[in-house]
């Protein structure tokens, strides 16, 4: 299974399979930020209400969609690119595992805010391409 198919899959089981299924390669890389994110503002609330299991599963799933956006690089295609885009995805890994051990609301805050600008930069790629 390639890592697109991994991270569609990761991805599915958590929003409405079918969209997920039907979307072009780069609707499914949106669809990923836009589900770790959305894992990562989850983990945050039950952070804040000191629900422990529940957060340590919404970031254990944000870990698991953003390892499924660092499977999905190229580096044939990517070059220097996909080799810092891979460095930034560990980082955010690193930082998630980091925030879940810590109790970090302020390392959850930072992963979102530079997926949430990976995010904005794919989105306008989107524009770009109309």
């Amino acid at each position: 299974m390639n890592a697109y198919a991994r991270a569609a899959q990761n991805y599915s089981s958590m929003k409405v399979q079918s969209s997920a299924m039907d979307a072009s390669p780069h609707r499914l890389i949106q669809m990923l930020f836009e589900g770790a994110l959305e894992r990562i503002a989850q983990a945050k609330g039950a952070m804040q209400q000191n629900q422990v299991a529940r957060k340590g599963e919404l970031i254990g799933k944000a870990i698991n969609i953003v390892a499924g956006l660092q499977g999905s690089l190229s580096d044939k295609e990517g070059g220097q690119l996909s080799e810092n885009l891979d460095d930034l995805y560990d980082y955010i890994i690193r930082a998630l595992t980091e925030a879940n051990y810590k109790n970090s609301l302020e390392r959850l805050d930072e992963c979102g805010r530079l997926l949430g600008e990976l995010k904005s930069a794919w989105d306008g790629i989107a524009d770009q391409a109309r």
